[in-house]
């Protein structure tokens, strides 16, 4: 299997079509097709349906198309450590957080880390685990930061736990549930919940029904924690997620957790990387001091 067959196959999954990769790889179109058909002699599998609405990946093509992202963002980020060990100023790292990850540990991690390496490049995602796990898998991440624990991810990922955090129900300053001690009357009221697989909000509804309680009466489902946090400020609407995130002076302003209880137990943030892959030296230093900080909290 060679480099230009790899790059090919990524290149018409991202520009849709051949004709369209070959354009952006600088070679003709027919050149880019008899390197597609000798990658699928090789592998002994179609890799492409081809119709006259052009090509969709096979069951085998999707498969490869995964490992061969793998592939390019690994080469890439040898590249990068070798330019590093070679004296070479910089140095990339791409992490994924959570919003509670990103808004109350992140940014002491950033002012040290420029500090140790000011020249490096830094990309960062904002997403909940399913949004991580699939840049994770494809090398698009060198790690995550996340909510989460080790029954939820794919074999191919580790967990290591680092700090406990505490989720809680909370809404606008003066909220006239703020005192209530009835999870019945509670939930009859309106609430505004991230229903995406793995956030805080979910793991809220399966309490809920460990306990025997019922769903709230009325959700407004919001994918995003930012919006759902100012529709709690402006509102009546009643959130859930971690507590660090609503104490925040910044973040929480003009939000107060409830007193309501009992209230779900806590969750674990921790690290989360592609087993077999070692770091660069760039994104060691990041995920070294993700563990100091962690470790003191």
């Amino acid at each position: 299997m060679k480099h230009q067959q790899i790059k090919g196959l990524v290149q018409i999954a991202d520009n849709g079509s051949i004709r369209a990769a070959a354009r952006n790889m600088g070679i003709s179109q027919s050149a880019l097709t008899r390197t597609m058909r000798e990658l699928e002699i090789d592998l002994g599998a179609e890799l492409f349906q081809r119709s006259y609405r052009g090509v969709s990946f096979t069951l085998a093509g999707e498969a490869l198309l995964r490992r061969s992202r793998l592939v390019l963002e690994t080469l890439e980020s040898a590249r990068d450590e070798i330019k590093q060990i070679a004296g070479g100023r910089g140095g990339r790292v791409r992490v994924g957080l959570t919003p509670v990850t990103m808004v109350t540990f992140f940014p002491s991690i950033y002012r040290q880390f420029t500090q140790v390496l000011p020249d490096a490049s830094l990309s960062l995602k904002e997403g909940l685990l399913t949004g991580i796990i699939p840049d994770l898998l494809e090398g698009r991440l060198d790690f995550g930061v996340a909510i989460a624990s080790s029954t939820q991810l794919p074999s191919e990922l580790s967990f290591t736990p680092m700090v406990a955090i505490r989720s809680c129900v909370a809404g606008r300053e003066a909220h006239p549930m703020a005192h209530s001690h009835d999870w019945p009357t509670l939930l009859q009221q309106r609430w505004v919940l991230n229903l995406s697989q793995g956030s805080s909000s979910n793991l809220f509804l399966t309490w809920l029904t460990q306990q025997n309680l019922p769903r709230p009466a009325q959700i407004v489902e919001c994918s995003s924690p930012f919006l759902m946090l100012e529709m709690m400020r402006r509102t009546d609407l009643i959130g859930y997620g971690p507590a660090r995130l609503f104490d925040d002076p910044l973040c929480g302003n003009a939000v107060q957790t409830f007193d309501i209880s009992p209230q779900p137990g806590d969750v674990t943030v921790g690290i989360i990387r592609l087993r077999g892959t070692p770091l660069t030296p760039t994104a060691q230093v990041l995920e070294t001091l993700f563990r100091r900080e962690l470790a003191h909290l």
